[in-house]
């Protein structure tokens, strides 16, 4: 039996699984239907490969079959930096869909192996316990939730499955490809890891995982900008600002975090305004809106941060700062 995590997020919701047609995803279609768990799919075509033709067209079949909706989407990537864009294609795909049909949770494939990666690619980069452990069976992001039931279970399990239950899925080749860091570090020390040490790290990131709650940043949303007291150490404001990005669903490097603290405010990648007041953190989506005269001199008297004042004025908010 494997050990699926988060379902009770899933039961009686309106679930959206993320598709891609491989092991891990084809696996987990199965298993939520195996729980009774209803919920429609999305698979990206990135024009990358000749079989994702046939991977689309398999995502479709099971949507037929087991009276599902599948949303679709096609695009072609530039080749620098791959991986980031199409994850960045993907959620931005996804959060269209979510917020279009009004989906309550996206549910991914991640598995044990994708954790690992990914706290020992955080390790290389020099990073603290929050950030090493960045994968959690549930995360809020705001109009939904991010899902990942199958964070402790191994490919070496769904791969059993998968043959015990003769289903079909797809091999994507460049995950052999060591030219990406993932996939370097996947074969090079995850799987060995994992091969001999499975029982012990499962155990060791539900520690982390405990540990992480004790020691994650306090911040609020409040109708999607996001407030944190500001941190008087160097190092929980780093950490906090990582976190805070994250929850609106862009990871900072090192180099952006350190612009952020000196810039105090601006915007980032266009679409997320930030402000360092003394006191608070404030990071909000940036809405270009038009101001009046007497709108701009009221938010000036008020000390509202220019990046956040388009925000605010359409949502009609205040900052805390201007209500003390």
């Amino acid at each position: 039996m494997l050990e699926l995590c988060a379902l009770d997020r899933l039961q009686g919701k309106k679930n959206l699984l993320a598709f891609s047609a491989g092991g891990d995803s084809s696996a987990l279609f199965f298993l939520l239907m195996e729980k009774d768990i209803s919920f429609d799919i999305a698979i990206v075509d990135y024009n990358l490969r000749s079989q994702s033709k046939e991977e689309v067209a398999y995502a479709f079949e099971l949507a037929e079959k087991y009276d599902k909706k599948c949303f679709f989407k096609e695009t072609n990537l530039p080749p620098a930096n791959i991986e980031a864009k199409a994850r960045a294609i993907r959620y931005s795909f996804f959060e269209e869909i979510i917020q279009h049909h009004g989906y309550d949770n996206l549910i991914t494939a991640h598995h044990l192996g994708d954790q690992l990666e990914w706290f020992l690619m955080q390790l290389t980069k020099g990073a603290g316990l929050v950030e090493l452990v960045g994968m959690e069976p549930a995360v809020v992001k705001g109009h939904y939730t991010l899902v990942r039931p199958l964070l402790f279970v191994t490919k070496e399990e769904l791969r059993a499955y998968l043959q015990q239950n003769n289903i079909t899925y797809f091999e994507d080749q460049s995950n052999q490809e060591e030219r990406f860091e993932r996939n370097f570090i996947r074969h090079h020390f995850s799987e060995p890891l994992l091969k001999h040490f499975t029982k012990g790290i499962k155990q060791s990131f539900r520690y982390l995982l405990e540990d992480k709650k004790l020691l994650n940043p306090n911040f609020e949303e409040r109708n999607e900008l996001i407030v944190a007291k500001r941190p008087k150490s160097a190092y929980e404001l780093k950490r906090t600002l990582r976190q805070m990005f994250k929850a609106k669903g862009y990871l900072l490097s090192s180099a952006q975090v350190e612009e952020i603290i000196r810039q105090q405010e601006g915007v980032i990648a266009g679409k997320i305004a930030f402000a360092l007041t003394p006191k608070h953190i404030y990071i909000a989506p940036y809405i270009r809106h038009k101001l009046s005269k007497k709108q701009k001199e009221h938010l000036r008297k008020l000390k509202v941060p220019p990046p956040l004042r388009g925000f605010l004025t359409k949502k009609k908010l205040q900052l805390p700062e201007c209500t003390e």
